[in-house]
């Protein structure tokens, strides 16, 4: 996997200082399923609230099941977070093709994001505990 690093200031706010990403300490356990199996589990996610766009809880490396990702080629860019790397999710014989994403390459205003992946709510299953 990547080795984080940060990048200086995120372009995108030169065009668009209206654009928001808000972070906040998600309250609750994460778990992430694929094919019936945990593959994250935290306390310790991160939800990132972008604009308009449904919020996105991002996991620490730490709490990820390494052994279920498979690293694949792409990568993205947003001009607000910074470069995006992807893994597939693979549990027995099911693949989820470019499920999770981290941005090991953020820029200043995400750094906490650096360490942390994502997973696509639309290929696996998300479990989110209160504590009582």
């Amino acid at each position: 996997m990547h080795s984080a690093a940060v990048m200086g200031p995120g372009p995108g706010y030169e065009k668009h200082p209206e654009h928001t990403v808000e972070l906040a300490h998600e309250k609750r356990q994460v778990r992430v399923l694929f094919n019936g199996i945990v593959v994250a589990d935290t306390r310790n996610g991160i939800t990132v609230r972008e604009a308009s766009y449904d919020p996105v809880v991002y996991i620490p490396r730490r709490d990820v099941r390494s052994e279920f990702l498979r690293e694949t080629s792409r990568e993205t860019h947003c001009p607000f977070k910074g470069y995006a790397s992807y893994w597939s999710v693979k549990v027995d014989r099911e693949i989820a093709e470019n499920a999770a994403w981290a941005y090991p390459r953020s820029y200043e205003e995400v750094t906490e994001l650096a360490d942390c992946i994502a997973f696509d709510k639309r290929l696996v299953s998300y479990e989110f505990i209160s504590e009582h």
